[in-house]
């Protein structure tokens, strides 16, 4: 493409933007409540997600021992159990002395006087077991079964429900963000379209006489599609602005008026977030602007 040409379809795709004024104001503000939409939620499941990571991380599987096994063995058990680097992210080897001392805090805090009935007795003598936690939850069942085919190992307990929430809950986020990113796209392609058929029709004579003095049909589409790329680059830029300005105010008062949940989750930082918000934001706009103007084109235009 020639230099002269470029600019001239630019400069022409702007034209056709102030020719539609009210068209192309609407077209712009509905993009940019799509993307500013679409902003708010990916913020929300990222930090959802962030979350449910977090609760991931402390799901484990307890393996246990046979009768009699020596700590050679137990120690080649764990040398297996970690080699399994594609389901294991890391393990904690608990000692029989160990879990009969949690057990101690956990049940008899207040009560130091019962757990001294058993003075030098360990009653969970046989209780020494590898915590293995996992790097997807949703693979519990395949760590569990390659675990169990280990020689040596008794039984191993597995956190089901919990394994089967988290997955249960991750596919829903899933299919929710699908199901909205299809309607907000849909809806800002509609009226995309409805913005450069206005202008084709506006220009339908203009049109009809570049093509009597020799107009490509090239010169002539060119700029309904620069039209329609302007129109979702514009409508991506300014929420996607307000939404970084905004981001971090909210999460502070967020987590100024509401402490108690410091425990239960930390928020992403914006930097994290818009590393992949502005790209996708940007394309998102670009590309709705794009397949908008070209599917108008195919209908409505013909030269």
């Amino acid at each position: 493409m020639k230099v002269g040409t470029f600019f001239y379809t630019l400069k022409q795709g702007c034209k056709n933007i102030l020719r539609n004024k009210m068209f192309s104001i609407a077209s712009i503000a509905t993009m940019a409540a799509c993307i500013f939409m679409f902003g708010i939620f990916f913020s929300v499941v990222q930090n959802f997600q962030s979350v449910v990571k977090n609760v991931e991380s402390d799901v484990m599987v307890s393996v246990y021992f046979n009768d009699g096994v020596t700590d050679d063995q137990i120690q080649q058990i764990g040398t297996q159990i970690e080699n399994m680097k594609d389901l294991v992210s890391k393990t904690e080897y608990v000692s029989a002395e160990q879990a009969w001392k949690e057990y101690q805090e956990t049940y008899w805090k207040d009560n130091p006087e019962a757990a001294e009935t058993f003075q030098n007795d360990n009653p969970l003598a046989g209780s020494a077991h590898y915590n293995v936690y996992m790097k997807d939850v949703s693979q519990q069942a395949e760590l569990v079964t390659q675990i169990s085919a280990i020689d040596g190992v008794n039984k191993v307990n597995e956190s089901t429900q919990a394994a089967n929430v988290l997955t249960d809950f991750n596919k829903l986020i899933a299919y929710v963000s699908v199901a909205i990113i299809a309607i907000l796209i849909c809806v800002a392609v509609f009226l995309i379209s409805n913005t450069v058929n206005t202008g084709i029709t506006v220009r339908k004579e203009e049109i009809k006489i570049m093509k009597l003095i020799g107009a490509t049909d090239f010169m002539v589409r060119a700029p309904f599609i620069v039209e329609g790329v302007l129109i979702g680059l514009i409508g991506s830029i300014i929420p996607l602005a307000v939404l970084y300005a905004l981001y971090g105010k909210v999460i502070g008062y967020v987590a100024d008026k509401f402490r108690f949940l410091d425990d239960m989750l930390s928020f992403i930082p914006v930097n994290s977030i818009f590393k992949i918000l502005l790209p996708v934001g940007l394309i998102l706009g670009v590309g709705i602007g794009y397949v908008g103007s070209r599917v108008t084109l195919r209908r409505h235009l013909h030269v």
